[in-house]
């Protein structure tokens, strides 16, 4: 299968965030909580300073692996499940082989596309 240019503009975009290992780290905790998570949270599950966390979710949420929402004087990130069920599929791409997604998908967003809708977010407990 043939990839056009802009699905391997996405595709780019994805290996070039993750090729920094505290992103690779910080999305590794978002996902295993399998909730959303304060900067505050994710600093205290990793070595990493304040700054450098919310620089660098701010990079994993322009590439589209996280979502975030505004709550009061925080924000709270998560995972962005289509496109982590998608990076496979990116791989087996780049590499010729059928992939199981199609590369250009409305759940997974490139900078350069709409945001993710309401529904892509999740529901506030009454602990947020």
């Amino acid at each position: 299968m043939k990839m056009d240019r802009h699905s391997a503009e996405v595709w780019a975009s994805w290996f070039r965030c993750l090729g920094d290992p505290s992103r690779v780290l910080i999305l590794n905790r978002l996902a295993t909580a399998r909730r959303p998570m304060t900067v505050g949270e994710v600093v205290g599950a990793l070595d990493i300073g304040q700054s450098t966390v919310s620089h660098h979710l701010a990079i994993l949420a322009e590439t589209g692996f996280v979502h975030f929402e505004r709550r009061g004087n925080a924000s709270v990130y998560w995972v962005n499940e289509a496109c982590l069920e998608r990076l496979p599929s990116a791989a087996e791409l780049v590499m010729g082989v059928l992939p199981r997604y199609e590369p250009q998908s409305p759940d997974c967003v490139a900078p350069w596309q709409d945001e993710p809708s309401a529904s892509d977010r999740p529901r506030r407990s009454a602990h947020a």
